[in-house]
């Protein structure tokens, strides 16, 4: 398998809450981040398929962080999943 990405990966752990009908509202963890895209750790996450839609927003931040709309890429059962920003309208 060959490396697709677009944009180089940073760690990078920060709360983030997690908005999608499936289950709702939860809180969960960035694992790294890139210009593309970001790596949500949660189990719930895990368990979307590749094309569904969430929203997102950054927790703790000394700001109101923006709310992101974003694309699964990559779910990972149990872990979490890879995530596109998606582009706002």
């Amino acid at each position: 398998m060959t490396n697709q990405r677009q944009h180089p990966r940073t760690p990078m752990k920060a709360q983030i809450r997690i908005w999608h009908a499936a289950f709702g509202d939860i809180l969960a963890h960035t694992r790294d981040l890139s210009d593309g895209g970001v790596f949500v750790e949660h189990p719930l996450m895990g368990e979307l398929n590749n094309g569904d839609e969430v929203t997102g927003q950054v927790q703790g931040m000394p700001f109101e962080a923006p709310v992101l709309r974003m694309q699964v890429q990559r779910a990972v059962p149990g872990v979490g999943a890879g995530m596109a920003f998606l582009e706002e309208a």
